[in-house]
C-alpha cells in the first residue's frame, strides 16, 4: 500500500492558524525576490543537468500547463512458464511479480516502474492469468495484443530449451503486424553451451535472439543494454491528451454500481453527445452531459478480488484500469455502502495514487443506509481512508441518480487543485516559516537544511525540495499537509520529492 499521510505517528503540532494568515499576507514580489536569492544560492552546489533543466523550466503562471513526461513502456509477452516473471524481477532488482511452476497466477499489479543506467521506464506484465486451454493460441495472442497496444516496446520471451511453438508462432503473427519494436528473449539459457539453442529461434523472423538466464541473470545487462535503444525518451502511448471535454475514470471492485453510474449518467440525462464503441479490450468512453457540462467518462471492467487463479476477464480488468488511469485526469472511486470498505478497495484507490490522477469518492447506495450502518461506515472512513481524507466525498445512488449532479462540483475542486501552481516565492516563504518554526530533527549530529523549493510540474502538483541531507518520510509529510492545509488541493495528490546535494568544492 501507499506511504499513507498519517498525522497521529508524526509528532509535528497541529497548524498554527496564524500560519496561513502570515502566508497570506506575503508580499508576492518580496516573496519572490527573497526565493531569487535563495535560487542564486544553488550555484555553490553540485547540481546535475537534470536540476538545470527542471529549474529553467519552471515558471509561476498560473496558466501554464506542465507535465511531468510521461516514462516510456515496456510489454512483456510470452506463453505461460517461459519465465516473464522471472524476468521482471530480475529487471526490476527486486522480487515483485509472483513466480510459481502455475501458470497464470494473480497478480495485484500489471505495471511496475523500472530503471536501467540512470533512465526510468514503465514494465507491463502480462503473464497475470491462465489461458483457456481449449484456445491457448487465441488467449495468448490476445493477451499481448492489449499489452503491444499500451506499450512502445515489447519483450517477447521463449522458452529457449523447449523452442518456438505453435503458441509462439501465433503471437508473432500478431507481432508483425503491431509495427511496434519487439525484442525477442530466448530465456532459460543458462551458459554458453545451450547458446546454439537461442539461435534456432531466428527463424521467428524477429531478429536476433537475446540469449538471457532470468533465473541467474546471464545476459539480462546487455539485453537492457539494448532495450534503452529501443525504448524512446518519452512515451508516445502514456502520452497525456490536451484540450477537450474532461476526462474521467470510474473505478471499483465488481458490482460497486460503476456501470450503472454511467448508464444513469447517459440515461438520465439523455445527452450523449459521442459514443466511441469500446472493443473488447478497451474501456468504453462515453462524453456526458451533467448539470449543463460535458465529460468524458470511462468505463471500466473493475478489478476481481485476489483468486488462486485468474481468468482471463479478471487480467484484462486489471490492464483496463492502468489503461483508463493512463487516459484519464481524474478517477471516481465507487465504493458500496452496504459493504464493509475492504482491502481491494484501499488498493484500488491506492492505484489511483500511484498514477497521479485526481481523485473523486462516490459512496454508492447511499439510499440504503441505515443508522448503524451509517455509524460503523464513518469508523470505517477514519481508519481506512485517513491518506484520503483530501479527496472530495459524495453520496449517491447510482441506481435512482440521486445526488448525481453532486459529482460536477467535486470533480471540478479536484481538477482544480491538480492544476495548481504555487507561486516560488510563497513556497519558500512557506518552507522557511516551517523550517524557523519545527527545524528537521538532528540526525547522525547533522542537521539537513532546505536550500531551496519549487513546483516543478502541476497534474499532479509536484514540488522538489533541494536539500544538504535526506529529510525524513515524516518531515515530508508535515510539509505536505501544511501545503494542503494553506493552499487547499483538495481532490488532488502532492507529490513533494527531495534532491539532496552537496556543495561544491573550491579548488
Amino acid at each position: 500500500m501507499a506511504d499513507h499521510d498519517n498525522a497521529d505517528r508524526d509528532n509535528y503540532p497541529e497548524m498554527d492558524e496564524q500560519l496561513a494568515k502570515r502566508i497570506a499576507a506575503i508580499d508576492e514580489a518580496e516573496a519572490l525576490q527573497r526565493a531569487n536569492t535563495l535560487r542564486a544560492g544553488l550555484d555553490d552546489y553540485d547540481l546535475e543537468a537534470e536540476d538545470l533543466d527542471m529549474l529553467q523550466s519552471v515558471g509561476d503562471d498560473p496558466e501554464a500547463i506542465t507535465y511531468l513526461p510521461a516514462l516510456p513502456v515496456l510489454a512483456v509477452v510470452g506463453r505461460p512458464n517461459v519465465g516473464k516473471s522471472a524476468l521482471i524481477n530480475r529487471i526490476l532488482g527486486r522480487r515483485e511479480a509472483v513466480v510459481q511452476d502455475t501458470p497464470g497466477v494473480t497478480r495485484d499489479r500489471v505495471t511496475y516502474r523500472a530503471e536501467w543506467v540512470d533512465r526510468s521506464f514503465t514494465l507491463v506484465d502480462t503473464g497475470g492469468w491462465e489461458p483457456d486451454a481449449r484456445g491457448i493460441n487465441a488467449s495468448v495472442a490476445a493477451q499481448a495484443e492489449v499489452a503491444v497496444d499500451l506499450a512502445d516496446a515489447v519483450l517477447f520471451v521463449v522458452d529457449a530449451m523447449v523452442g518456438a511453438t505453435s503458441t509462439d508462432e501465433h503471437v508473432v503473427r500478431m507481432l508483425r503486424a503491431s509495427n511496434k519494436p519487439v525484442i525477442l528473449v530466448a530465456n532459460k539459457v543458462d551458459d554458453a553451451r545451450q547458446e546454439p539453442e537461442a539461435a534456432v529461434l531466428w527463424s521467428l523472423g524477429l531478429g536476433e535472439p537475446w540469449p538471457v538466464s532470468a533465473l541467474h541473470g546471464r545476459g539480462v545487462a546487455d539485453l537492457l543494454d539494448h532495450v534503452l535503444t529501443v525504448l524512446p525518451e518519452i512515451s508516445a502511448v502514456a502520452k497525456q491528451e490536451v484540450g477537450g471535454p474532461r476526462r474521467v475514470a470510474i473505478l471499483g471492485r465488481p458490482n460497486v454500481g460503476k456501470s450503472s453510474l454511467l448508464n444513469k449518467a447517459v440515461g438520465e440525462e439523455r445527452v450523449v453527445v459521442n459514443e466511441m464503441a469500446g472493443t473488447t479490450r478497451d474501456p468504453v468512453d462515453e462524453q456526458v452531459e451533467i448539470a449543463g457540462k460535458v465529460w468524458r467518462f470511462i468505463d471500466t471492467a473493475g478489478i476481481r478480488r485476489r483468486m488462486n487463479l485468474a481468468q482471463g476477464a479478471d487480467f484484462y480488468a486489471s490492464l483496463r484500469t492502468s489503461a483508463a488511469l493512463e487516459k484519464a485526469e481524474v478517477a471516481i472511486v465507487v465504493l458500496d455502502v452496504s459493504e464493509v470498505i475492504s482491502e481491494q478497495d484501499v488498493r484500488i484507490i491506492d492505484l489511483v495514487l500511484e498514477s497521479g490522477r485526481a481523485l473523486v469518492l462516490a459512496f454508492n447506495k447511499w439510499d440504503m443506509l441505515d443508522d448503524d450502518r451509517r455509524r460503523y461506515l464513518e469508523r470505517e472512513i477514519e481508519q481506512d481512508l485517513a491518506h484520503v481524507a483530501w479527496a472530495p466525498r459524495v453520496n449517491i445512488s447510482a441506481r435512482t441518480g440521486r445526488h448525481l449532479e453532486k459529482l460536477v462540483p467535486a470533480l471540478e475542486l479536484a481538477l482544480q487543485s491538480w492544476d495548481t501552481r504555487i507561486p516560488t516565492g510563497k513556497f519558500n516563504a512557506l518552507v522557511a516559516e516551517l523550517a524557523a518554526e519545527h527545524p528537521h530533527p538532528v540526525r547522525s549530529g547533522k542537521q539537513p537544511r532546505i536550500l531551496f523549493g519549487t513546483q516543478a510540474a502541476i497534474r499532479p502538483p509536484t514540488f522538489v525540495l533541494f536539500t544538504t541531507g535526506f529529510l525524513d518520510p515524516g518531515y515530508r509529510r508535515f510539509i505536505t499537509r501544511r501545503l494542503r492545509e494553506i493552499f487547499g488541493f483538495e481532490g488532488s495528490p502532492i507529490n513533494v520529492n527531495m534532491r539532496v546535494r552537496e556543495k561544491r568544492k573550491r579548488n
